[in-house]
């Protein structure tokens, strides 16, 4: 029995939560995977997948954080994933809020940095979440 080959949009802002991303590239393996980040210079980083840029925010940016939430909205809406992985930060927020009542389902990755406490956006998601991941055991919910 073959398993179905599911569309994934894997989401995450600039940095280390995109390099933590990509890190989670063997678990994608047999799907269909379409990229969304911030910077447009991370499509050398995904090779011949598609790669959506959206804006990069921060949350202090009100204007910017509901035109992010727009292209991120119409992203999934023309995507229509089955799953939605994320390792943060704001873009991965909006993924996984706006994908899960799209129908998708949806799996946030805590920030390998953050040892002490978790990310404020996994603070906030976790309800959302399908799937909620951190590697610490003290973070573990």
């Amino acid at each position: 029995m073959t398993r179905r080959r599911k569309k994934i949009v894997a989401i995450a802002s600039g940095g280390g939560h995109w390099v933590e991303l990509l890190r989670l590239r063997p678990a994608f393996e047999g799907h269909f995977v379409v990229f969304v980040t911030v910077n447009e210079a991370y499509r050398a980083h995904v090779g011949d997948a598609p790669l959506r840029v959206i804006r990069d925010v921060t949350r202090w940016d009100r204007l910017g954080l509901v035109e992010a939430a727009a292209q991120i909205t119409r992203i999934l809406v023309e995507e229509r994933p089955d799953v939605i992985v994320s390792t943060g930060a704001l873009p991965g927020f909006f993924g996984i809020l706006i994908g899960k009542r799209l129908g998708a389902r949806t799996v946030w990755v805590d920030s390998i940095a953050n040892v002490e406490e978790l990310s404020m956006s996994g603070q906030k998601i976790g309800p959302h979440a399908d799937l909620w991941l951190t590697q610490w055991p003290e973070l573990a919910r």
